[in-house]
């Protein structure tokens, strides 16, 4: 399968693009640097380039930087199925064998970070340290979302996503208008410049990129009563045995720090939690100065647990 639309996911800069198969997919990579391997995971309704600022600083600190599009996002295969997060962690750990490390320290934000805990939890071995930024232990999001009224509320979106084709159709409207005030309203008050927002929008308007963005927000509501989701739910007990950074705006108002604190409870290993004053759901970007620091400082740390 051939990239839609190269020129709205192969931005410019100093990193390379290129391709890479994994998991009985073809999934596109943008790469700078030399040094061990940091695997950054974007979020929704983003895709790679929402790392762009990491990529520069891991890259100038002495790492090998590498930001993937998900299945079904960006560059990578739209595929008609496989966007359960068993699956998409697959995806991840894939690429990271792909790329000939024996390991990484894996980054992952919003969905990207629900999919990073899976990947350390599933595949301990090739998760060498990781960092989840705005998004709790999936455990955590599983009891919040079906017992905390104020996450409910807080993710009413991943509800509205249930509907049959609805929301497609609204992410794409307009020219991705809907993912521009998404991204704005879920932001504190560094707002994105308006060059960022319209990047984001011509991605997801590229044919399907919304229906897959949408499928495992589907998956994760529609499962959590089926044996599928249930036996995931159980698997994701198993601890987490790495050292952990965990990153939270403390403005964030889609994903509540108080749902995502705690999350500390499945690491059996150093864990770190940082909260970011001031900071809505995307503190890589509104501060990512700040963050790159944060986060560097952290991967550079011999005694990560202090």
């Amino acid at each position: 399968m051939t990239d839609p639309a190269p020129s709205a996911v192969r931005l410019e800069g100093p990193w390379t693009h290129r391709d890479v198969a994994a998991n009985g997919a073809r999934f596109h990579i943008a790469e700078l640097g030399d040094g061990p391997l940091v695997m950054l995971v974007h979020g929704f309704p983003q895709f790679w380039w929402a790392w762009r600022h990491q990529l520069v600083a891991l890259a100038d600190a002495g790492f090998r930087a590498v930001a993937m599009d998900l299945r079904g996002v960006g560059g990578s295969d739209r595929t008609p199925r496989g966007y359960d997060p068993a699956n998409l962690a697959l995806d991840i750990t894939g690429v990271i064998r792909s790329l000939g490390e024996p390991d990484a320290a894996l980054v992952g934000h919003d969905l990207g970070g629900y999919l990073a805990w899976t990947a350390a939890a599933m595949r301990p071995k090739l998760v060498r340290r990781l960092a989840v930024v705005s998004m709790p232990h999936p455990r955590r999001w599983r009891s919040a979302m079906l017992r905390d009224r104020r996450q409910t509320a807080a993710a009413s979106y991943i509800w509205g996503f249930q509907r049959p084709w609805i929301p497609e159709r609204q992410l794409t409207a307009d020219n991705g208008a809907l993912v521009g005030r998404l991204i704005r309203d879920w932001s504190g008050p560094r707002l994105p410049d308006d060059k960022s927002v319209e990047t984001y929008q011509r991605a997801m308007c590229i044919p399907s990129t919304a229906h897959c963005s949408i499928e495992p927000y589907r998956w994760l509501v529609r499962s959590l009563a089926r044996p599928d989701g249930i036996q995931f739910n159980r698997r994701m007990k198993r601890p987490v045995r790495v050292p952990t950074l965990h990153l939270h705006g403390s403005l964030d108002p889609v994903t509540r720090t108080r749902s995502a604190a705690g999350s500390g409870e499945y690491v059996e290993a150093p864990y770190r939690w940082r909260l970011f004053d001031g900071l809505g759901h995307f503190p890589h970007e509104e501060d990512p100065v700040g963050f790159s620091a944060e986060l560097v400082n952290w991967l550079k740390d011999p005694e990560p647990d202090r």
